[in-house]
């Protein structure tokens, strides 16, 4: 089995290249970004690494097959079709029957993973690939290239091909229907409620850098300015000076009340003060997520506060595991909404949809800027959806 590596700057050029050198039934391997670093990405902008064979039934004679088949991104598209288990299981099954790996260097290690492999395509029941109409393997490329997870991705095509549009090749009629079914994923909080009088506590969380300081601002200078209620400050950030002068400077300009708190009594002090107030908007310290002793320290800060909403706030720039990894260990201190911040600086939004399928929790807000009071809008899956797909 020949194995031929193709590179381009996105997804669907790599794919055309495949098919121009290979034919229509070519059959993907492996698909990839290529981590370029930052000096890379900034002179050449994004790489992507497609191998593709042109034989599947030929025997192997190359090393680099096992490489490649072990690559833990492994998904086979032939031609304009779409595999969706039949690497992927050799994958998970190997490495529960077969560990250790056999060493890729020797014969013998080849003989037994190929072996294996082809004993797990014989018990495999379902059909390995299924052709796809032109339009729906462009839909396929097209999440991809918006940095939706390959597995994702797949399965939002099977459900497209089992769905309501009655003519696949219809491309406008495929990409409705996929944005309908993205919406109805999507959660979304709608706008934070704020009560005369009721002195309800919104809890910002979250690692370093997202913008938690920003938002804050935001929130306050929208409410205070464009809704006339009465907002109050608390920080907890005092593990940052500039963070503290920050939010001291916004609060002089709009006139807000402001209190700095560090142990759990400032903090049932400062709620108490501020109690017949409309809403309070709480700034803490960034966290790391592997810091288990800082979120339990955050945790029992948060418990004395006894916040409304505990809105998690992540950064759009991150991969879909960072993020997932970030929701699930701020879990703990009884997250209820995400806050998706730098819309601006990401080059993707697919990382969003894993996110939110993950930890479960509606996105409340969106910030795309730095600009106090604007750069920020209420989530709305319909909005939330296109700027996913990159039809906005």
């Amino acid at each position: 089995m020949e194995i031929k590596t193709f590179r381009a700057k996105t997804m669907q050029q790599a794919l055309n290249l495949v098919r121009g050198e290979l034919g229509t039934e070519a059959t993907v391997l492996h698909t990839r970004e290529l981590n370029t670093g930052f000096v890379g990405r900034l002179l050449r902008g994004r790489q992507y690494e497609i191998a593709a064979s042109g034989d599947m039934t030929a025997p192997v004679r190359q090393t680099q097959a096992t490489a490649t088949l072990m690559q833990p991104t492994v998904a086979a598209v032939a031609g304009q079709s779409l595999e969706v288990d039949y690497r992927a299981r050799y994958r998970a099954d190997f490495r529960q029957q077969a560990e250790p790996v056999p060493d890729q260097g020797s014969e013998q290690g080849l003989d037994e993973l190929y072996a294996l492999a082809e004993q797990l395509r014989q018990r495999s029941t379902r059909t390995p690939s299924r052709q796809l109409p032109e339009t729906m393997f462009q839909i396929y490329t097209d999440m991809i290239e918006s940095d939706i997870e390959e597995r994702v991705a797949q399965e939002l095509v099977e459900r497209l091909r089992r769905g309501a549009v009655a003519d696949t090749s219809d491309s406008a009629a495929v990409q409705s229907e996929l944005l309908r079914i993205l919406e109805c994923e999507l959660s979304v909080t709608g706008p934070i409620e704020a009560t005369a009088g009721q002195g309800k506590v919104i809890a910002l969380v979250g690692p370093t850098g997202v913008g938690k300081t920003t938002t804050i601002a935001k929130l306050a200078a929208n409410y205070r300015l464009r809704e006339n209620k009465r907002v109050g400050l608390i920080t907890v950030d005092t593990y940052r000076i500039a963070a503290v002068e920050q939010l001291r400077t916004y609060a002089e300009i709009i006139d807000l009340p402001m209190e700095i708190v560090s142990t759990p009594r400032e903090m049932r002090e400062a709620i108490a003060r501020m109690g017949d107030l409309d809403i309070i908007l709480m700034d803490t310290a960034g966290r790391s997520p592997r810091d288990e002793v800082k979120i339990q320290e955050l945790k029992s800060m948060l418990s004395e506060a006894e916040p409304d909403e505990v809105h998690l706030v992540l950064s759009a720039v991150g991969g879909a595991r960072s993020l997932a990894s970030t929701a699930e260990r701020f879990a703990t201190v009884g997250t209820t909404a995400l806050l998706v911040t730098k819309l601006d600086e990401a080059t993707a939004l697919g990382n969003l949809l894993s996110v939110t399928r993950n930890c479960g929790l509606p996105i409340s807000y969106l910030t795309d800027g730095q600009n106090v009071p604007d750069d920020i809008q209420v989530a709305k899956a319909s909005k939330l959806a296109q700027m996913i797909l990159g039809t906005n």
